[in-house]
């Protein structure tokens, strides 16, 4: 297909999957997977702040209706803490352990050594022109 549109979303879509794949590789080495990684970043967030389930998967990048058994494989490793909501039972409010802080600063440094020689391929000007040009492409919403 030499439609450039098409050869420019094959692209972003290779890549994103290039990336998620490199990640899911250098985090196999710790036991976790991509989207408890995720889990665990968007609670780090929080700063202490207990977040539901559904707070969560509304953060999450990779949208995933197994937020719950995520939580639970991560409560099983000892990283997160997981208890009764006390204003609704019926929500269980998520916090993360220290031993999943201390755990997702080695996956950070990890994955920063992956990222670090990638990053002097673009200039601070490429990449706003690059994430301002994604946004761009999805800012049109299906009526």
């Amino acid at each position: 297909m030499n439609n450039p549109y098409f050869q420019a979303i094959f692209q972003i879509i290779r890549t994103g999957h290039w990336i998620t794949d490199q990640v899911s590789l250098e985090l196999k080495d710790f036991g976790i997977t991509e989207p408890q990684y995720n889990v665990l970043r968007i609670l780090r967030g929080a700063k202490g702040e207990p977040l539901t389930v559904q707070r969560i998967l509304k953060s999450m990048v990779q949208r995933s209706s197994n937020v719950t058994r995520i939580v639970d494989k991560l409560k099983a490793k000892g990283y997160v803490n997981r208890k009764e909501c006390p204003s609704n039972r019926r929500k269980m409010d998520i916090t993360i352990t220290e031993s999943g802080l201390e755990i997702l600063k080695e996956m950070d440094e990890k994955l920063q050594a992956f990222h670090e020689p990638m990053m002097g391929n673009l200039s601070n000007e490429e990449l706003e022109i690059l994430k301002n040009l994604i946004i761009k492409l999805k800012s049109h919403k299906h009526v």
